[in-house]
C-alpha cells in the first residue's frame, strides 16, 4: 500500500494550495491532472457564457462560449496554443471587464486565470521532457460516467477536427478583446 502512495503515512510533498496553482510536473500523470482540471475550468467558462448568452440574446457571447469549449478541448491534448489563448482571453476579457464596469476582477475570476496559467505552464514543461518517455505507455483515460467520457474521451476524438478551426476562433476572440480593451470610452450621460 505505501509503495503505491495509498497509506496515509505518505509524506505529502506539496499542499493543497501548491498542487493546484502551482503543481509539480514530473510525468505524464501529473500533467494529465493539470490538464483534465484546465478542460473543466474552460468547460465551466464556456457554459456559463453559454447560459448568459441565452438570457441575454447575444449571439457574440455564444461564440464566446464555442472559443472556451473548444479551448478546453485543445488544453486537454495538451495543445500549447490552446493553454495560451484560454489563458490570454481570459485575461483579457477580465481587463475589459474591469475598464467598462470600474470594478475589479473577482476571487473566482483570479482562481481561474491562475488555473489556466498552471496549464501553460504544465504543458510547456511536458513540451522539454526527453522523447524517453514516448517508450512508456500511455495513459488509460476513464470512461465510466458521463463526466468521463466529456473529458476523457471527447477531445482526442474532436481535436484532430477542430484545431484549425480553434486556430481561427482564438484569433478573433482576442483580436475582439484587444479592439474592446483600446477602443475609447463612450462619454458619460449626465442625467
Amino acid at each position: 500500500m505505501q509503495t503505491l502512495g495509498l497509506s496515509e503515512s505518505t509524506p505529502k510533498t506539496e499542499g493543497r494550495l501548491k498542487a493546484l496553482f502551482w503543481p509539480t510536473i514530473r510525468n505524464d500523470g501529473d500533467l494529465d491532472y493539470v490538464t483534465k482540471q484546465g478542460f473543466w475550468v474552460c468547460f465551466t467558462v464556456a457554459t456559463v457564457t453559454l447560459v448568459f448568452s441565452v438570457f441575454t440574446r447575444q449571439l457574440s457571447v455564444g461564440f464566446e462560449s464555442l472559443f472556451y469549449f473548444f479551448a478546453g478541448v485543445g488544453v486537454r491534448e495538451r495543445n500549447k496554443l490552446a493553454a495560451i489563448s484560454a489563458f490570454t482571453a481570459y485575461l483579457l476579457s477580465m481587463l475589459v471587464n474591469m475598464r467598462y464596469s470600474g470594478r475589479g476582477p473577482g476571487f473566482l475570476g483570479v482562481v481561474f486565470l491562475a488555473l489556466l496559467f498552471a496549464n501553460i505552464r504544465g504543458i510547456w514543461l511536458s513540451s522539454r521532457w526527453k522523447e524517453d518517455s514516448a517508450l512508456d505507455p500511455p495513459l488509460f483515460r476513464l470512461n465510466q460516467t458521463i463526466l468521463d467520457k466529456l473529458s476523457d474521451q471527447l477531445p482526442p476524438r474532436i481535436w484532430p477536427k477542430i484545431k484549425w478551426a480553434f486556430a481561427f476562433f482564438a484569433a478573433i476572440e482576442i483580436g475582439l478583446l484587444v479592439m474592446a480593451l483600446t477602443a475609447p470610452l463612450p462619454p458619460l450621460i449626465s442625467g
